[in-house]
């Protein structure tokens, strides 16, 4: 067996409470509900407290390797392969978007705004949703947020709005309809998969995702904070196993935050 490669934060690492559930198996791949806060695999003093070392102490298998990877704060569905034979056939699978990716998130219900750079297509005028948006993003390296600036759009997403409900400050229903801290559940489909595309599109048209902390703006939390997480979904995964031709259908079970209210 190999031996793990040692990293320097291990034990400063805070414990992550939240389960990484294992929803398929077989002999080539593992289908994961990773949980808000729980990273795909090592970085910065994230190590032992990540999805994939998580499995690999599972299993006593330390060529499981992921086939795509998510942010630390989305939560959803993530594919890895166990077996080394299969690996490029599964990352190819990803890497060049044969894969269906659908995502659910909450965020404020209010008019769209005009974001600077890209374009909004309305796919059933006059109704603001369904929207295509599309537009140019960059990030660059040791630059936390990833942004939009004039050019060729690289990034496209499809957005839908499906639900609605209404929250105060404190995260309880509010019996008043002045709208100012409504929310919606927003089903979004990303073409592209661009670093932060969906948290970046979504805030363009000011919109934000509830409890994302780098769109507007950076706000910090204690790394052991797990109070307030991002609600974003990757909600289902689908496409055909690429050595059997099966296709499959991957559906996460991680409910975005209970206090939306009933939908209307």
């Amino acid at each position: 067996m190999k031996q793990e490669r040692r990293h320097r934060y291990v034990t400063e690492e805070p414990h992550i409470p939240f389960d990484c559930t294992v929803l398929y198996e077989d002999e080539r791949i593992i289908v994961v509900d990773k949980p808000h806060f729980l990273a795909t695999t090592p970085r910065g003093m994230w190590y032992r407290e990540t999805a994939l070392i998580r499995l690999r102490q599972t299993y006593g298998e330390p060529d499981i390797i992921p086939a795509h990877r998510l942010d630390r704060l989305t939560a959803g569905i993530v594919v890895f392969v166990r077996d080394r034979a299969s690996r490029g056939a599964y990352q190819l699978l990803f890497q060049n978007h044969l894969a269906v990716k659908t995502y659910e998130c909450l965020a404020p219900l209010r008019p769209i705004g005009r974001p600077c750079f890209g374009t909004i297509r309305k796919l059933e005028p006059p109704r603001p949703f369904p929207l295509e948006r599309r537009s140019r993003i960059v990030k660059q390296r040791g630059i936390l947020q990833a942004y939009e600036e004039p050019g060729t759009p690289n990034a496209e997403t499809l957005i839908e709005r499906v639900g609605l409900g209404h929250m105060d400050r404190t995260g309880y229903p509010l019996s008043g309809m002045d709208g100012r801290h409504m929310v919606a559940r927003y089903v979004l489909h990303p073409r592209t998969g661009k670093t932060h595309q969906l948290r970046v599109h979504m805030n363009s048209l000011g919109l934000p995702i509830v409890g994302d902390d780098f769109y507007p703006r950076i706000i910090e939390h204690a790394y052991d904070d797990f109070s307030n997480p991002l609600e974003l979904v990757a909600r289902e995964l689908e496409f055909d196993d690429p050595l059997t031709g099966e296709h499959r259908r991957f559906t996460s079970r991680i409910p975005l935050n209970e206090w939306l209210g009933e939908w209307r």
